[in-house]
């Protein structure tokens, strides 16, 4: 048997290994709830950091998965939550259902902390951009933590650290679109000083998990806003938006950003960064509520149906590419049939690859709701890797 693997490793890694886009891609996973049950792990550091008042806090996150799911190789949604970077937590009902509902999809989702505080009520426009940029450097180190913990610690989540979206509401959104589109120190506003309490590292922050990649596959943007659309340029992440058009608080176009009524600083809403999108090319997705305010997802049933849908709708296809367009409501809970035609394609990419070797390498043994269980005897044995490489190499039927 030691043999059979040696021999099977090094056909494998004597070629250039394919990206694992697609993995799990089997039509309904990722777009329908196709999980009963979810398991939550609350608390797990994920960094640390001094807050607006000088404190020292720690970052914290609550992961959600399925239960029983057998798959090691899932897409990551991190979401933030809303309170104007003043109040909100990360078990908040504006983003505690989403998670939920992610992770019955079969992602692995975080529900981030992230330091709150506006530490200057007499400049509220350059302590709100603060705010934002501590939000962003604890969101960009979330993102590593999970790179680190693939890396350095046996996958503990079971996730693919290609396919990490980040998302929000309200504020959180402002964490999202700045997160993925403030990339060049040039951008920042000049009244924001990076020596203020922190703020250092810049862009990136020193919020945790140092030399790991926080890039993004996708993000999305829950009633949030950008401070500036030009700082969109042709190639960036794909974002996918839902806002109310009546939005009080967060501009639906171009405006001020309000708190108590008082104006703090003119940004532009998700009707303007999605125009900024199309032009340049960007793959994007927006939904608006005629009439709605602020975050409408959060008191309306209604409202959270939809904008779960165009959420997952759009992320699905960032995940899953072959997956077709939704850009709208759609129901979750009625997936199409899956007709396999092609058990060998594991991680349905549409071709035979190393990927689904190495998927059923990583379930080898598998005795209960084995994905890569091929030959569907009830176990991933040697049987399934003999049939997976008569076929190695070759597209699967249309």
């Amino acid at each position: 048997m030691r043999i059979f693997f040696f021999v099977i490793l090094t056909a494998l890694f004597s070629i250039n290994l394919p990206a694992q886009t697609g993995a799990g891609c089997d039509g309904a996973r990722y777009r329908y709830r196709v999980f009963d049950d979810i398991s939550v792990n609350y608390d797990i550091p994920y960094g640390s950091n001094i807050s607006a008042d000088g404190s020292s806090i720690s970052l914290v996150m609550d992961i959600y998965q399925p239960v029983g799911d057998v798959v090691n190789n899932r897409p990551v949604v991190l979401v933030a939550h809303g309170g104007f970077f003043l109040a909100g937590s990360n078990d908040g009902s504006d983003v505690v259902p989403l998670c939920e509902d992610l992770a019955r999809m079969g992602y692995v989702v975080a529900s981030i902390s992230y330091r709150l505080g506006i530490d200057n009520f007499f400049d509220l426009e350059s302590s709100l951009q603060e705010a934002v940029m501590r939000g962003v450097q604890d969101a960009k180190a979330a993102v590593r933590y999970f790179r680190k913990s693939y890396e350095i610690d046996g996958n503990t989540w079971g996730i693919d650290p290609e396919r990490i979206v980040l998302g929000g509401s309200s504020a959180g959104g402002f964490i999202a679109l700045h997160a993925a589109y403030v990339d060049d120190l040039a951008e920042i506003p000049s009244t924001l000083d990076f020596n203020s309490n922190g703020l250092s590292g810049g862009i990136e922050g020193d919020s945790g998990s140092p030399g790991y990649s926080s890039e993004l596959l996708s993000i999305f943007n829950i009633s949030g806003a950008i401070g500036d659309d030009a700082w969109i340029s042709a190639g960036n992440t794909p974002v996918v938006s839902t806002h109310g058009t009546n939005d009080g608080t967060v501009p639906f176009g171009t405006g001020y950003v309000q708190l108590l009524g008082i104006n703090v600083s003119i940004v532009d809403g998700s009707e303007i960064l999605h125009n900024r999108t199309d032009l340049l090319g960007i793959d994007n997705c927006f939904h608006e509520f005629p009439g709605a305010d602020h975050t409408p997802h959060s008191f309306s049933t209604q409202y959270y149906d939809t904008t779960r849908a165009v959420t997952v709708g759009f992320t699905s296809r960032q995940v899953c590419p072959l997956y077709p367009p939704i850009c709208g409501w759609y129901d979750v809970d009625s997936p199409p049939p899956i007709l396999n035609t092609c058990p060998a394609d594991i991680v349905a990419d549409g071709v035979i690859t190393v990927a689904d070797i190495l998927e059923i390498l990583g379930q080898f043994g598998c005795e209960i709701n084995c994905f890569a269980d091929v030959d569907e005897d009830g176990a991933v044995t040697v049987s399934d890797v003999l049939l997976v490489l008569a076929v190695f190499g070759e597209p699967c039927p249309n």
